[in-house]
């Protein structure tokens, strides 16, 4: 059986990293962003902005599965160039310039690429300086003196337009593949490795063939690890695992044979687990073969918690003014049709303007988004209408959920301030005689 309403569940109780360590985790971001940007230094003159990278900014970041383990988040810090100075001094001058500081001098030590931060009992950050050279950009490896080419920025941009294809769940199965990696530790995946084998499995002729591949999320999670082992049990020597961002870049010096044979191993067992979980009519016998993946938590949590996105029905003072494309229109998308929502901040003086899909989504408060329909191969003439929505404590607060739909008045864009922090999103619907064809669901993190 699937157990759509235990897998939902299971992530947000046991596999999510909780909103209380999110919050956390930006403060202490927000912390590192005002120590370096606010010093005398060379550092701070050159500071640009610290920028979430990894599984922090794509959202795969998980929960510590052991006792003993800990979380860690990536960040750039983007700076300029700086006259003189050699691919080895960007790390080591950072590195001084947190031991100068009573706050961070013992919290922090040195590798290859960055400087890390290490709260103990909490979690660490790997502060990485990020710069651009000859209009590409670049991180620095102390160890070996030199530059090596990145596109992180195009990594998320990868990654989101490959979620947006599940309608959102490539994520969560990433992350309970993540779950899994460290509850069986069974082998041994690099987050970034395992992400690119997953993610690439995710094409649109796939989903055209099978409209109903990611309706939920027990049927992602089972479709894009079965596409997983099949793509692995075709290769049985490791293949060029290649930076979707950097075509020239791989990571494969990163694993080796004997662990990615390990890994399609494992991956096959899984696979057939998962297969016979979900198949299994009988829902006692379906919650112990779950369980035989997950552990024996799998299923325990009540899957009657209101979510998010419904807290504010609980507040008297709060206006439901939430409505639904089903209540205004005949919803019939059409698989062949996409359309596709680019948002990006508005000029400001002393900010740089950036598109949110190439920094996980995220932004912080104050700023100005404009939505735009970046593609779509809707044929001509069609309505667009859109919908913003605001969900957290702070949007029911001032009464300011939304959520009515509106239609579009000739630009086929809005623009909308960042005023509240939390979860929030856009949608846009495509509508043809009456129908809704094509939608796209855009993300928004404030912060």
């Amino acid at each position: 059986m699937k157990l759509v309403k235990h897998f939902d569940a299971f992530l947000k109780n046991k596999v999510n990293l909780s909103d209380s360590r999110i919050a956390t985790l930006d403060s202490r971001v927000e912390a590192v962003g005002n120590f370096l940007s606010s010093g005398s230094d060379v550092i701070s003159s050159n500071f640009i902005e610290l920028i979430p990278q990894g599984s922090y900014a794509q959202r795969t970041i998980i929960n510590p599965v052991g006792l003993s383990d800990e979380f860690d988040a990536d960040v750039l810090f983007d700076m300029n160039e700086v006259d003189g100075w050699d691919a080895k001094d960007y790390v080591e001058e950072l590195y001084k310039v947190f031991r100068s500081s009573g706050t961070y001098r013992e919290k922090v030590s040195r590798r290859s690429r960055c400087v890390v931060v290490n709260y103990a009992g909490e979690f660490h950050m790997d502060v990485v300086p990020f710069l651009t050279r000859h209009d590409q950009r670049y991180i620095t490896n102390r160890n070996q003196n030199a530059y090596e080419r990145t596109n992180p920025e195009g990594f998320n941009q990868w990654l989101d337009d490959q979620n947006r294809l599940t309608s959102g769940r490539l994520v969560k199965a990433i992350r309970l593949l993540k779950y899994v990696r460290d509850f069986k530790n069974n082998y041994s995946v690099k987050s970034v490795i395992l992400t690119i084998l997953v993610g690439e499995r995710v094409t649109g002729a796939a989903l055209l063939a099978n409209p109903d591949r990611y309706k939920d999320l027990p049927t992602a999670f089972l479709s894009l690890l079965v596409d997983l082992d099949d793509y692995l049990q075709a290769n049985p020597t490791m293949p060029s695992i290649d930076d979707p961002s950097c075509p020239t870049e791989n990571f494969n010096h990163r694993w080796d044979q004997a662990q990615y044979a390990n890994f399609r191993t494992w991956i096959n067992v899984y696979a057939g687990w998962a297969q016979d979980a979900y198949d299994e009519p009988d829902p006692a016998e379906s919650y112990r073969k779950w369980r035989k993946l997950f552990g024996d938590k799998f299923g325990t949590y009540s899957t009657t918690a209101v979510k998010t996105s419904e807290a504010h029905r609980a507040a008297s003072s709060v206006h439901d003014t939430e409505e639904f494309a089903e209540s205004k229109f005949v919803v019939a998308l059409n698989p062949a049709y996409r359309v596709r929502l680019q948002a990006r901040t508005v000029r400001r003086d002393g900010w740089r303007t950036y598109t949110l899909s190439k920094r996980g989504n995220r932004v912080d408060r104050g700023r100005n988004l404009t939505f735009s329909i970046a593609s779509s191969n809707v044929p001509e003439p069609y309505e667009v209408w859109w919908k913003v929505r605001n969900t957290g404590p702070e949007a029911i607060a001032r009464n300011s959920i939304r959520g009515q739909i509106v239609r579009d008045g000739g630009s086929r864009s809005r623009t909308e301030p960042t005023s509240f922090r939390g979860n929030h999103y856009v949608e846009v619907y495509v509508v043809k005689g009456g129908v809704v064809v094509a939608k796209d669901h855009h993300p928004v993190i404030i912060t």
